[in-house]
């Protein structure tokens, strides 16, 4: 069936597998990243939907041909949002909105914590200077009162952490169950 949760996520992964070799300026490529970020959420307890959304939060990365170094010639693709757009015709928003606001989590924690800036890869910090840099005071405290800012901001965590040049993982295919979970009805 097109539309049954094995298709869907068919689909989903197929992107990751005919695009995720590529780079977004760290030292890993997205598809490390993603299975990084969704293990590393796995390890620590998280729920499944937030495991899912680690998994999915940079797919829009994968849906754009502008090349992988698009934040040094200081292009801002918005992945998130485009994404999201994508991701939200399937999956619930328990998985699409932490995916749509982990860029927003980066620049809340940056505004809520300068220390948190420190700990950012280069990547990450041209990315932030792109995406507006840390929130202001009334963007945070809006963002805050968002029914996913728990969820993103953990996401945003464990996409911090998916950077490990190296690392072993499991495969797409031990997510696909968790991902399957959360296709809509």
């Amino acid at each position: 069936m097109p539309n049954s949760p094995r298709a869907i996520v068919d689909r989903v992964f197929t992107a990751f597998r005919e695009r995720g070799y590529r780079h977004y300026g760290e030292s890993v490529t997205e598809l490390e990243h993603a299975l990084q970020a969704a293990t590393f959420a796995r390890r620590f307890g998280e729920s499944e939907a937030v495991v899912a959304a680690c998994l999915l939060h940079d797919y829009g990365h994968l849906l754009h041909d502008l090349g992988e170094d698009i934040a040094e010639r200081g292009v801002d693709a918005t992945h998130e949002e485009l994404g999201a757009r994508v991701l939200a015709e399937w999956f619930v928003p328990e998985v699409v909105e932490p995916t749509r606001l982990h860029v927003a989590a980066k620049r809340y924690l940056c505004w809520k914590d300068p220390r948190y800036r420190d700990g950012l890869s280069e990547a990450s910090l041209r990315s932030l200077a792109l995406q507006g840099g840390p929130m202001s005071e009334d963007e945070a405290r809006r963002f805050e009162r968002h029914a996913h800012f728990e969820a993103a901001v953990r996401v945003r965590r464990y996409d911090d952490m998916g950077k490990v040049a190296g690392m072993q993982t499991p495969d797409l295919e031990a997510f696909r169950a968790t991902v399957e979970e959360f296709v809509r009805a």
